[in-house]
């Protein structure tokens, strides 16, 4: 299934995507949500982010073989830090670059999490039942604002301006993440193409790690890191995409300005 949750009028619902239609439920995917029997053309609506989250949860260091090219330890234990809720956005929007800001601005084409239960210190065998599905992220960087200050290293600032957390078109679910690939496509040319498969921490046991550390509700994201191929969006326009087969594609616009 491929959940989507989309604006027609005043009006926004849940539904299934089902080719060029979507078929409307009612009520919270995360609650229950009991299909109406209706359906409405994908043309005729504007799709939103596809979930509301509290937080999402991102993490650095997370792929074996991104270690291994930057020549750094991995890490005993998950190394995350929290993206802004403002700084979420969805599919088909335009991000720009922050007017306080005139460095290199890079993409990161990562997997997301979408937590389906509130969980709080869970087992990892106990984490699938948390996990509502996976869906597509782009976790947007103000590369050099991280060491800006070589006394504190603003993670938070660099990840959180306004755009800077792309995800969505849909949550997918029933899906095994660990058959999946991440492909990056920047101005038609693929930048990244890894395995989900070479995480360090992979989804179960991420989800069970990261509930020690914080209450997960439903609707947030754990977007798990990135991998090699990494690079900045340089000309004027770009035109950037998540693709992930068996999920979907994520496309926005970043401009330079």
């Amino acid at each position: 299934m491929r959940w989507v949750r989309f604006r027609r009028g005043g009006h926004v619902g849940y539904g299934q995507l089902d080719g060029e239609s979507i078929k409307v439920y009612s009520g919270n995917i995360f609650d229950g949500a009991a299909p109406t029997g209706q359906t409405v053309k994908l043309s005729d609506v504007e799709l939103t982010m596809p979930c509301e989250p509290s937080k999402m949860i991102c993490l650095w260091n997370n792929f074996h073989a991104l270690a291994a090219k930057l020549e750094v330890a991995e890490p005993p234990e998950p190394l995350w830090f929290l993206k802004a809720p403002s700084a979420f956005t969805a599919a088909g929007t335009t991000i720009r670059r922050p007017k306080s800001y005139d460095g290199p601005v890079v993409y990161e084409g990562e997997l997301g999490i979408v937590i389906g239960q509130a969980c709080r210190e869970i087992s990892e065998d106990e984490a699938a039942a948390h996990i509502f599905g996976y869906t597509c992220v782009n976790d947007v960087t103000a590369a050099t604002v991280i060491q800006k200050d070589p006394t504190f290293a603003q993670w938070a600032r660099a990840k959180s301006y306004d755009g800077f957390g792309a995800f969505g078109p849909v949550i997918a679910t029933d899906i095994d993440p660990m058959t999946l690939s991440v492909r990056t496509v920047l101005n038609g040319d693929e930048r990244q193409n890894y395995p989900v498969s070479d995480m360090i921490f992979p989804p179960h046991r991420l989800v069970s790690l990261l509930s020690h550390d914080v209450t997960l509700l439903p609707g947030d994201i754990i977007a798990c890191g990135t991998s090699i191929g990494v690079g900045s969006m340089k000309q004027p326009t770009n035109e950037v995409t998540i693709a992930i087969e068996g999920i979907g594609e994520l496309h926005n616009t970043y401009v330079n300005e």
